[in-house]
Order: structure tokens, then C-alpha cells, then sequence
């Protein structure tokens, strides 16, 4: 009788060990890598995180994944709480009665500069939920038009007018607003207005944003 039970025993742990050695290799091995086959045959620009290469092949970004630029002659993206770290996607947590929420923002609208009568829009202010959002709204853009195109030296409507070029409908459900994507309209800037920039020599011998 006991030599039974132990013997039902090793045979039910043996299934079970195998059952388990099936699930790991069908979940963890399997099903990612077809996965991964599907996804490079049916759309590998979106499989592989819609990557941007220079002329060079080095990868400069991410269409869908903000980056933070800083230089005048760049439009700037909204903040971030995670640095535009990829890895740590995340916003502030901060409630509205916080007041590193309002120091936060007052140091941003140093940054930024303040117009009297010109109201900063809310997006260059406040991060996204993630802090990878690559998208201001088009006012945010021509907000900083001005900056852009006195940093590098070529009128104000021709960088307005890349603007228009470059702005998208939102797919944001509340918002009809349009909006342009950051790192996109940056390279549209150096493609079509070089990146000889008066303000900054140093960034006309420079390949990346």
C-alpha cells in the first residue's frame, strides 16, 4: 500500500514537472519568439520601437519615445518627471496643493520666459503621465517659435511654416487641438535650415540633436 502511494506520488510530480517545463518553454520561449516573428514581418518599424537613424546608421531616437533637448534653436518637449529615461516611465505624483508641483512649474516659466498678454500653454509646464510623451500641441510649438528662429538666425514665419508642415491631428480623446511631434520637427529644422547656427558655434560641428 505505501509502496503504491509513493509510486502515485513520484507520477504525479513527474507530470507536474513536466507541465511546468512545457508552460516555461511555450510562455517563455515559444510564444514571445513568434510573437517577435509576427511582429518584424507584419510591421518591424513598429516592432522595433520606431527608431530614427542618422545618415551614418547611428540611432538618434525614437519617433514614439520623448528626449529632452535643451539648445535655443530646438523646440523643446514637455517635462519630465523620470529625466526621459525609457526605463522609468512614470509622471510626478504630485497633488495640486503640493508645492514642489508650483516650484516646479514657477522654475519652468523662468525657463521659458514670460510674455505679458501670451500665456505659456499648460503643456510646457506639466509633464505627460509617462514623461515620454513626444508630442506638444502646435500652440506650445509656436510659442517657442520665436526663440527658435532668432537662435538661428532665419524669420519667424519660415519656422512656422516647417510648424504647419510638420502638425498632426491629436489622437488624444479630449483634445482636438493639433499637435507636433518634438524630435521630428527638430530634424525637419536641421533638413531644411542646415545647422550653422549663429547663437552657437560649436553646434554647427555637431551631427545630433
Amino acid at each position: 500500500m505505501d509502496k503504491r502511494i509513493d509510486q502515485n506520488i513520484v507520477s504525479h510530480l513527474g507530470a507536474i514537472a513536466r507541465i511546468i517545463g512545457a508552460t516555461l518553454v511555450i510562455c517563455s520561449l515559444l510564444y514571445p519568439l513568434a510573437i517577435f516573428i509576427l511582429g518584424q514581418a507584419a510591421s518591424p518599424r513598429t516592432a522595433n520601437g520606431w527608431l530614427l537613424p542618422d545618415g551614418t546608421g547611428n540611432i538618434i531616437g525614437s519617433e514614439i519615445i520623448a528626449q529632452g533637448f535643451t539648445k535655443p534653436y530646438y523646440f523643446w518637449p514637455r517635462p519630465s518627471a523620470v529625466d526621459f529615461n525609457a526605463a522609468a516611465a512614470g509622471g510626478t505624483n504630485f497633488g495640486p496643493a503640493n508645492p514642489a508641483l508650483k516650484e516646479r512649474a514657477m522654475t519652468l516659466l523662468t525657463r521659458l520666459g514670460t510674455i505679458p498678454g501670451h500665456p505659456i500653454p499648460v503643456d510646457l509646464v506639466t509633464a505627460s503621465g509617462s514623461g515620454l510623451d513626444p508630442h506638444i500641441t502646435l500652440s506650445a510649438a509656436e510659442y517657442q517659435a520665436p526663440r527658435v528662429a532668432q537662435a538661428r538666425g532665419v524669420p519667424e514665419e519660415l519656422v512656422r511654416s516647417i510648424l504647419k508642415e510638420q502638425s498632426r491631428k491629436s489622437e488624444r480623446v479630449f483634445s482636438a487641438e493639433p499637435v507636433v511631434n518634438v524630435l521630428m520637427v527638430n530634424l525637419e529644422l536641421d533638413k531644411k535650415l542646415g545647422t550653422g547656427f549663429r547663437s552657437d558655434p560649436a553646434a554647427a560641428r555637431s551631427k545630433k540633436p
